[in-house]
C-alpha cells in the first residue's frame, strides 16, 4: 500500500490558486467547506437558479454561474453525479484555462469515457472513502477520511502535487491517501455498489425479512432480527474488523455465524459476483446507467415505488414511531 499522509504533503500547489466546486450536494458541499475552512480560494459553481445557491451562500461560500466558476479557476473540480459529467464537462470546456487541473472523486467517467479531457489539462483523482457528511464531521474533529488518489493525465508535471495537497485541503490526507487509479477505483467502487454494501446486503436482509414471516415470525420480530442487528455489527466490524466482531459476539451467535454463514454464501455466490465484476470491468453498467438518465431513469423510479410499498417498510415505520413515542 502507497500510503501518504498530511506531514509529508506539500500545501503550496494550491497556495495563490482558486478551486472551483462544480455541484453542492453531498461530496460537494463537504469538499468546499473543508477547502474554505483550509483556508483555499474556493468558489462554488451551480446553473442558474440552483436551489443549492443560498445554502451555500448561507455557509459562506462564493457562488457563480458555471461559466464564471470555471473560468476563474485554477482548479476545477467536477461533484455533479457521474451520468451527467460528460454533458457538464462540454459545457465547461471552453471556459477551462489553459493547464488548469481537473478533478473528480470518482473514476467513472474518465475510466469509462463519458468525457475525453482536453490533452493540455491536468487531470486527477481524489476520492474519500465515505459520505460527504462524515467527511465534513471527521474534518471538524481535526480528523480525517481515507482517500484514494490518483492521475490519469499529467499535461503541466503538476497533476501529483496538486491531487495530493488537494487531498490533504480537504482533510483525507490526516488519515491518509492511498495510491490508485481511475480504473481501480471505479471498478471496486462500481463492484461494490451492485455487489457487496448497497446491492448485496439489502437483498440479504429482506430474503431473511420475508423467510421469517413466511414461516409464522411476526413481522415486527422478523425485522428486528434481520434488520434490526445491522448497525450492531456495522459498528463492531468499524471498530475491531471481522475477527475482532466474531470474538465480540455470543458463542451462540458466533456458532451460528460459522454453520450458517457458508450455507447460504456459497462458492455460487462468488462466481454471480464475478459475473457482476466482469459486467462493471466491460463497461456494461456504466452504458446502463448512461441509458437509465438518457429514458428518466424508469428503472430507479419504479424500484423507489417498489421499496417504498413493501412490508418491510410498512415495519420499519411502525417501530420508528414507537422509538419517537
Amino acid at each position: 500500500m502507497d500510503l501518504t499522509r498530511e506531514q509529508d504533503i506539500d500545501p503550496g500547489p494550491l497556495a495563490g490558486k482558486r478551486v472551483a466546486i462544480l455541484g453542492y450536494g453531498n461530496q460537494g458541499r463537504a469538499q468546499a467547506l473543508n477547502l474554505k475552512d483550509s483556508g483555499i480560494d474556493v468558489v462554488v459553481g451551480l446553473r442558474d437558479g440552483s436551489g443549492s445557491a443560498a445554502e451555500a451562500r448561507a455557509a459562506g461560500l462564493r457562488v457563480d454561474g458555471l461559466a464564471k466558476a470555471t473560468g476563474s479557476a485554477d482548479v476545477v473540480m467536477l461533484l455533479a453525479p457521474d451520468e451527467i459529467l460528460g454533458d457538464l464537462y462540454e459545457e465547461v470546456e471552453p471556459n477551462l484555462r489553459e493547464g488548469a487541473a481537473i478533478g473528480f472523486s470518482h473514476g467513472l467517467a474518465v475510466h469509462f469515457e463519458l468525457l475525453r479531457p482536453r490533452e493540455d489539462l491536468d487531470v486527477y483523482l481524489v476520492a474519500p472513502k465515505g459520505p460527504g457528511t462524515a467527511l465534513r464531521s471527521l474534518y471538524r474533529q481535526g480528523k480525517g477520511m481515507v482517500a484514494l488518489w490518483a492521475v490519469a493525465q499529467d499535461a503541466t508535471g503538476k497533476a501529483r502535487a496538486i491531487a495530493l495537497a488537494y487531498g490533504r485541503a480537504i482533510g483525507c490526507a490526516r488519515a491518509g491517501l492511498i495510491a490508485s487509479s481511475f480504473e481501480e477505483e471505479a471498478v471496486a467502487d462500481l463492484f461494490n455498489e451492485n455487489a457487496v454494501v448497497w446491492g448485496g446486503v439489502p437483498e440479504l436482509l429482506r430474503a431473511g425479512f420475508e423467510t421469517l414471516v413466511e414461516a409464522g415470525i411476526s413481522p415486527e420480530v422478523a425485522y428486528l432480527e434481520c434488520v434490526g442487528e445491522l448497525k450492531l455489527i456495522a459498528d463492531l466490524i468499524d471498530a475491531r474488523g471481522i475477527a475482532g466482531m466474531r470474538e465480540a459476539i455470543s458463542n451462540t451467535a458466533e456458532l451460528g455465524a460459522v454453520l450458517g454463514g457458508p450455507a447460504v454464501i456459497g462458492p455460487d455466490i462468488k462466481e454471480r459476483m464475478a459475473a457482476v465484476l466482469q459486467s462493471v470491468r466491460s463497461g456494461g453498467f456504466a452504458k446502463a446507467l448512461r441509458n437509465e438518465a438518457a429514458g428518466g431513469y424508469p428503472r430507479l423510479r419504479a424500484a423507489r415505488m417498489a421499496a417504498r410499498s413493501a412490508a418491510m417498510e410498512r415495519v420499519f415505520e411502525r417501530l420508528r414511531d414507537l422509538s419517537d413515542d
